[in-house]
């Protein structure tokens, strides 16, 4: 498992996902009057749902790829999972004892990945059909459990909640700005998509994927939009509105476009269940970023064919740009502590120099050979977790 090849476009995409995130931290999602930027319309809840998806195939890919793991080496590769996870956690609470107004998903991404490793052994088939009920089994289980829990407190999770862990899980599965209980879709997903082996899938199959992709996130957001302006909809939603009674369709506008924040209001009607906006959680929110993620892994994986027939030269030179996407943590790390000196929102210039920063540093890795500095340590607690389980052999 550890001589596997590197898949470029993998790390493309990872690299997309984290400059997208980038940019909704530093350019902004929102105009002065509310509405969403282009940024906020491209990059909004589809920048980390892409990042969830492409975790999915991690797990997949670190795990057998298209031969999941069972017995003792199921437990070995679990280990080694949450060990990584381990780390995420603990880099994630101290980012979020900063003040950067980032809310961190890391410790989210931690407790996702370790359910992930309790279901390494299931195939493709079984991962995709979970995945497409999941899409409505979450939200629904959100909707059900959010009444009956506190309200958030914290935006990001971070070493003070650790005094109140019933609350710290409760806000990581159900009420936080990542719920993990409908997150799980996007896991599963992904690796549904890494034990088809992405290295073999045939070409036309990942352009059918980019294409479908396309067309599906297209055709959600469209019968979303239709949905949501039915006046009984709008009714029903405009009731539950923390904004006061209005003009329904006004009083929507200002709560879909800056999006919910990873969850409906707590108490209110069922018809939340069918709205669409960044970081909603709602079926189709999930449904429509997790085609989009379909989209651009694809058209990334898409893209390293095409270098390769051009010849292993620009296989390799692009190897060396999307060096950062081999290294996301370490990018992700340092773009929270850097947004923690200038600030949320801090501009254009601000994204772009933080994105020159980080293909430089990984330009550098892909040079020299190495891991980023998390991901070597990553690699090194992955790796005593596996020997342990296995009894002292390596693996």
């Amino acid at each position: 498992m550890a001589s596997a090849p590197r898949l470029l476009g993998v790390d493309a995409a990872r690299l997309v996902a984290l400059l997208a995130m980038m940019a909704t931290h530093l350019v902004g999602v929102r105009a002065d009057d509310g509405t969403l930027t282009d940024v906020g319309w491209w990059c909004a809840g589809r920048a980390s749902a892409l990042f969830a998806v492409l975790a999915g195939v991690s797990l997949a890919l670190v795990s057998g790829r298209d031969r999941p793991p069972h017995g003792r080496a199921w437990a070995a590769s679990a280990a080694g999972v949450v060990a990584r996870c381990v780390l995420l956690a603990f880099v994630g609470l101290l980012l979020g004892a900063l003040d950067s107004g980032i809310a961190v998903i890391l410790v989210d991404y931690a407790l996702l990945l370790s359910l992930g490793a309790l279901l390494l052994p299931l195939r493709a088939r079984t991962l995709g059909l979970l995945a497409a009920a999941w899409v409505l089994v979450g939200p629904v289980l959100l909707q059900l459990l959010r009444p009956h829990l506190p309200a958030r407190g914290w935006s990001s999770p971070e070493p003070g909640m650790l005094a109140t862990p019933g609350r710290l899980v409760s806000e990581l599965l159900v009420t936080g700005y990542y719920p993990v209980l409908a997150w799980l879709a996007y896991l599963l997903l992904g690796m549904a998509l890494g034990r088809c082996d992405l290295a073999r899938v045939r070409t036309r199959v990942l352009a059918a994927w980019a294409i479908g992709g396309v067309l599906v996130a297209w055709l959600v957001t469209a019968v979303a939009h239709r949905v949501m302006a039915l006046p009984s909809v709008l009714n029903a939603l405009a009731a539950d509105a923390p904004l006061g009674q209005g003009d329904p369709a006004q009083v929507l506008r200002l709560l879909v476009d800056p999006g919910l924040a990873g969850q409906t209001p707590a108490d209110g009607s069922w018809a939340w269940l069918l709205v669409l906006a960044p970081h909603a959680s709602t079926p189709p929110d999930l449904l429509a970023t997790m085609a989009s993620s379909v989209a651009v892994l694809a058209g990334c994986l898409l893209a390293e064919r095409g270098l390769l027939r051009l010849g292993p030269g620009w296989h390799r030179a692009a190897g060396v740009v999307c060096g950062a996407g081999a290294a996301t943590l370490s990018g992700y790390t340092l773009h929270v502590v850097l947004t923690d000196v200038v600030g949320v929102g801090a501009g254009v210039r601000a994204w772009l120099d933080q994105a020159l920063l980080l293909l430089v540093l990984g330009a550098f890795l892909a040079l020299s050979g190495r891991r980023g500095p998390l991901e070597a340590v990553g690699a090194r607690l992955a790796d005593a977790a596996r020997t342990l389980v296995l009894g002292g052999r390596s693996v």
